[in-house]
């Protein structure tokens, strides 16, 4: 568009969360010109996926920042438990894990975030601009050049070899992009909000089941990270019947916030998720490829979409850092992003669909009391088998390691 500030950058990554924020660290960190875009003027926004799995905690250690990261306020998790009626059991065991840090690290998104855009700002290459929101791919032909963002100071197109999609499930390069999506659906939505912590509720973090009902209660120390489980399209529902007999529901699953649930007074303090499964057919255009959430919606079972976002960001840079340095990116090259990250992401959702329908769905629909299936009984009555879950939700299949290089002459840092 004529008149538009022109920026140009050797790979310009769309969306600063974590798959955008590791993957512009990575490639500066490697001496790749990048900018990072984010449409929101910082990065604090409530009720994000706050999870820093084991593999995510192994992947900062390999690049030496494990001990600045762990001097940040976090809850550790190194078990993760469920109630199913009165029967409760630890579903995941993270102690035993081949991992530096056998645990998950409850830490606020922004807090990781920010973390993270301060150790790129040590490299000159990156620039990460705040309040650029993008509106559209610039193309030339059948190649995507770069993107369009809109600023409180006028439009702004940024050129680039590279355009890199991580802008989150509402995707405006995916959508712009008009990639083929395949949509898994989802028969339940989430319902986030938080609840005061009393230092004598349990310690644990749990999944709380009951027929109709479902809820989750993440331990953040200070108070209660609640998500509350409804069948897709009953919101109105829910709230026709009142905040009172949604109070009711959240004590029958949790007797012990009783004394604290009337500090959900309004709806406002209630935030909608709704919850996406799909997948891109093709991740790549010439001069685009899409990863993490763009690329691939995950249901927030498990809590495992960041760290597939981060695997992405980390294979891509692997990948492509070499590549964008001699400007010899393909689409080929593009595709053995895809290739490498897509088998893993289909594992994953596989087994959220099947947990989703095969349990959860259930739940929601049942109104008689619950019968405890079989999977929970074994774990509780055989501990080894805790190993399994974790292993899924620690470190999930085809972890991914640091390959690309560091810039290492000091005088090129800030």
């Amino acid at each position: 568009m004529p008149g538009s500030e022109k920026l140009r950058t050797t790979c310009c990554v769309t969306g600063g969360g974590p798959a955008g924020m590791m993957l512009g660290y990575l490639l500066a960190r490697a001496g790749v010109d990048v900018i990072v875009l984010e449409k929101h003027g910082d990065f604090f926004r409530d009720f994000r996926g706050d999870t820093i799995h084991p593999s995510t905690l192994e992947l900062m250690h390999e690049l030496g920042i494990l001990d600045d990261f762990l001097k940040l306020p976090y809850q550790k998790a190194e078990t993760i438990g469920g109630t199913i009626g009165n029967f409760s059991f630890t579903v995941a065991d993270f102690t035993h894990l081949p991992t530096r840090c056998k645990f998950i690290a409850f830490t606020p998104q922004w807090d990781f975030l920010d973390f993270i855009a301060g150790q790129a700002k040590k490299y000159p290459s990156f620039r990460l601009l705040m309040e650029h929101e993008v509106t559209d791919l610039i193309r030339e032909g059948q190649r995507v050049v770069g993107v369009r963002a809109w600023t409180k100071k006028g439009e702004v197109d940024i050129l680039a070899d590279l355009v890199v999609g991580a802008d989150g499930r509402s995707s405006t390069v995916r959508e712009k992009s008009r990639l083929p999506v395949h949509d898994f659906g989802a028969p339940f939505d989430v319902l986030w909000m938080r609840v005061s912590r009393d230092p004598d509720d349990p310690n644990m973090s749990l999944g709380h089941f009951d027929s109709g009902r479902a809820l989750i209660t993440i331990n953040r120390q200070t108070y209660w990270q609640c998500g509350f489980v409804i069948a897709k399209g009953t919101l109105d529902t829910i709230r026709q019947k009142g905040l009172a007999a949604f109070q009711e529901d959240v004590v029958h699953l949790a007797p012990f916030l009783r004394e604290r649930v009337a500090e959900l007074d309004s709806w406002d303090k209630i935030k909608l998720l709704t919850v996406q499964v799909n997948r891109l057919e093709r991740w790549h255009l010439p001069g685009l490829l899409c990863i993490g959430d763009a690329a691939h919606a995950m249901s927030p079972m498990g809590g495992v979409g960041i760290n597939l976002a981060i695997q992405d960001a980390v294979a891509t840079a692997n990948l492509l850092a070499a590549p964008l340095l001699a400007q010899t990116v393909t689409e080929q090259t593009l595709a053995r992003v895809q290739a490498r990250r897509e088998w893993p992401t289909k594992i994953i959702q596989s087994l959220q669909i099947f947990m989703q329908n095969t349990f959860l769905a259930k739940v929601l629909e049942r109104r008689q009391k619950m019968k405890v299936p079989l999977f929970p009984k074994l774990v509780a009555r055989f501990p080894i088998l805790r190993r399994i879950p974790a292993r899924i939700i620690g470190i999930g299949f085809r972890p991914e390691h640091i390959h690309t290089p560091a810039v290492s002459d000091h005088k090129n840092q800030r």
